[in-house]
Parts: structure tokens; sequence; C-alpha cells
């Protein structure tokens, strides 16, 4: 049974708790997700955002075939399993033992097996210079208090030129309500005040935290960890798309971006081997 949070809030937290949250939080409501989530997103598709984005018509990593890839923060793999049945060598990783847990089911209804290691995205177990691409959609980075680490970690292991392309909630959402519907089009809060957004149980232990992060915050932590961006997505609500997600949806999704896919490449003379 899901945990319900005694409150829910924008506070400041400790940087452990929050940070350390996602593990346990990814546990519990793995099945919840995969119920209400699984069927859009496919047990082998890739899916880069709510709105529909699929990587078989957008491209955005670039030839896969023969290639390694890692993806950070998998979930049950979906997307490293389509992946791999385009010829990719790919490595799924996540914190959540039971994400993983449930994406080994999935490798077995889709007759597709993809390599997984539980791992938290900003100490990842790889030797450096091990992938050509990495990427990740929606996974880690919204979660972690400092995301700097995980582009650093990704650095690390990408080899010269690598390709790191990563989907998060568009910035400019925070300032408004999770909310899908016209209530949602009405700003709330700064869109530059960074304070996360927590869940906590009756004792005050964090069980859930959600960071934010301006587009230029984005921008300054991928050039420290020595990334180029090469182009920023924003994808656009398909008229023909009446799923909603959360906060999106095509009511809030014909006005407003909910999704911002940093498309980067490893500067020359950056780690990478």
């Amino acid at each position: 049974m899901t945990t319900s949070p005694a409150a829910a809030g924008f506070h400041p937290v400790d940087d452990a708790a929050g940070g350390g949250a996602a593990r346990a939080w990814w546990d519990e409501n793995a099945a919840e997700y995969l119920a209400e989530h699984g069927e859009f997103l496919g047990p082998a598709d890739f899916c880069w955002c709510p709105e529909d984005l699929r990587e078989a018509d957008a491209r955005l990593l670039g030839p896969v075939e023969g290639r390694d890839v890692l993806e950070v923060g998998a979930g049950a793999a979906q997307c490293s399993r389509w992946l791999v049945t385009q010829g990719a060598r790919a490595v799924a990783t996540d914190v959540s033992a039971g994400m993983l847990a449930a994406g080994d089911v999935m490798d077995e209804r889709a007759q597709v097996s993809v390599p997984k290691v539980q791992a938290d995205a900003r100490a990842l177990p790889f030797a450096d210079g091990s992938f050509d691409t990495a990427f990740t959609a929606f996974g880690a980075l919204p979660f972690l208090p400092d995301a700097a680490a995980v582009h650093r970690e990704v650095a690390r292991v990408l080899r010269r030129g690598g390709r790191w392309v990563f989907a998060v909630t568009h910035p400019l959402r925070w300032a408004f309500p999770d909310d899908p519907s016209s209530h949602g089009l009405t700003a709330i809060r700064s869109y530059f005040d960074r304070t996360p957004y927590v869940e906590t149980a009756e004792d005050g232990s964090v069980l859930y935290a959600e960071y934010h992060r301006t587009l230029g915050d984005h921008v300054a932590e991928l050039s420290g960890a020595g990334f180029v961006l090469e182009r920023l997505v924003e994808p656009e609500w398909p008229a023909s798309h009446e799923r909603t997600w959360g906060g999106w949806g095509p009511v809030r999704g014909a006005i407003l971006p909910g999704t911002a896919i940093f498309v980067c490449r490893l500067g020359a003379g950056v780690r990478g081997q």
C-alpha cells in the first residue's frame, strides 16, 4: 500500500534526506505507476515525454546501431529495450530495485532482454569512457538536489564527443499549479523560486522531493560538466493527443510547454576516452 503523505508543499529540505527519498518512493509506487502509464509507454518503446514524442520519430540520440548506450533513471527500462531492438548495446540503470524488477518482468513480456544495474546516478559503477551515448527521460535529475553531480558522472563515463540527452519537466511549469485544466493556466509562484516540492510522513521523514532548476541553471550545470548544448527541444502538444498525465494535457499543452529536452555533446578535451 502506498504511504500517504501527512504534509506536502514547497519548503527547504535537507539535501541528503531529499535526494535519498527517491529510492523508497519509486520502490513503493512502481506497480501503481506502471499500471497507470505502462500501456502508453509500452514494454519496448522509447517515449520521451507525455507529449508522445517517440525516439523512432525524433532520433535525438543519433545513430545507435552498434553503439554503447547508457540509460540513467531507466525505470522499467522500456527505452533501453527499444534500443536493443535497434541494434544498440544498451544498459539500463535506476536507483529503484522495484522498478528494475518490473523491468525483468517486461523483458519476458517483450521477449527482449536488457542488462540492468541498480545505481545512484551520482555514482555510476562504470569505467571512464564506457559509453558512446547516455540519456534519461524524466529520470533522476528532477529528484536530486545536486543534478550537476549527475552531469559530471555522465561526462566521465562517456567517450570523447559522446552525446547526452535528457528530458525534464519544462522549467516554466514550476510557476504554475500541477493542474492540466484551465485552472492551471495562471502562475502562482515565481519561476525563480527554487524551493523544492516536498512530501513528508507523520514523523516528518521525507517521502518525496522534487527540485526546480531554471533554463539558465540547466545550461550552467551542463557547461560546468564540459557539455555543449546543441539543441533544446520543446515538444508541442499534438492536436490529436487527448491523454492527460498529471499536469500534462491538451488544454495546457496547447498554450504552455510541458517538456524540455536538452541535446548535448561532450566538449573536446573533456575526460572521455
